[in-house]
């Protein structure tokens, strides 16, 4: 088996502009928000964006100019309020809003992995999703029992980026706690990068074998990123940060404050060690 341990960089540097990107957790819990920094570092524009009920992740991108469009069914910062980059880009014109329900939104990944065209689905009968977005739902009818079913538009993402707790060099990937989509996100799309908090050997995946989510032939690189998720949480390793949320949530206030943002924990932190010392430091003089 191929050795898929490789820098953050390097991994990256594997999206392209245009791409459509799967992004794994939800909310503020094992987002993968490391390599989320990284794309912005490279500037790696044009995205289209799939995701479940989404945060910071999403609105970080967008903020920096890096998103054309976006499929999910919340994007915001929870108790924090709104997701203000995605508000006004939505309100300006310069997004492409594809709103789902969070079942919906998965079922196109879940298509997708599959080889499915479509996914049915009885929910959205009657809702206003139905004329919000009927580019991915359509209404047919059941050929068997004829009912009144939706069609759910598969999507395969280009790329598809997934924080976990643990993996080995050949990217066996074990999820603890709640897995979200992450397992299908890897599985549809057509390259998978995944950071951890830490790599084990293959005899350690080997010997807790029924804990491996997603298997290397479905992982294309591997990234070592202890606190990968922060300002996220990670089961088992960290909670979430929140008063730095809270930080990130005042200064997406106006676009002037956001570039300040941007500037300090983005592009003035050569990578992800320096970003980790930064965040070291703040946190100790709280």
């Amino acid at each position: 088996m191929k050795d898929k341990v490789t820098t953050i960089r390097e991994a990256v540097g594997r999206i392209r502009p245009g791409n459509i990107l799967a992004i794994g957790g939800v909310g503020r819990s094992r987002v993968p928000m490391g390599l989320i920094r990284e794309v912005v570092r490279q500037r790696i524009g044009k995205l289209h964006l799939i995701g479940r009920e989404v945060g910071m992740d999403f609105d970080l991108l967008i903020g920096a100019g890096l998103v054309r469009h976006v499929s999910a069914a919340y994007v915001g910062l929870e108790e924090m309020g709104l997701a203000l980059n995605f508000r006004r880009a939505t309100e300006a014109g310069q997004l492409k809003v594809s709103e789902h329900a969070c079942r919906t939104v998965m079922l196109q990944v879940r298509a997708g992995a599959m080889g499915m065209p479509h996914l049915p689905v009885k929910g959205m009968l009657g809702s206003d999703l139905m004329r919000v977005n009927s580019e991915d739902l359509r209404e047919f009818n059941c050929p068997f029992t004829g009912e009144r079913l939706v069609a759910v538009r598969a999507v395969v993402p280009d790329v598809a980026i997934i924080h976990a707790q643990r993996a080995d060099r050949y990217g066996n990937v074990q999820l603890r706690g709640a897995r979200f989509e992450d397992v299908m996100m890897a599985q549809a799309a057509e390259i998978t990068i995944v950071s951890v908090e830490e790599i084990v050997s293959d005899e350690f995946i080997k010997q807790d074998a029924e804990r491996t989510s997603i298997p290397h032939m479905f992982v294309d690189a591997v990234v070592h990123l202890p606190r990968g998720a922060h300002p996220a949480s990670c089961h088992m390793f960290y909670g979430s940060d929140r008063a730095h949320v809270m930080t990130y949530a005042e200064a997406t206030r106006t676009p002037e404050s956001f570039q300040t943002y941007l500037k300090k924990y983005v592009y003035e932190v050569a990578d992800e060690a320096e970003y980790g010392t930064l965040i070291g430091e703040e946190a100790a003089h709280v």
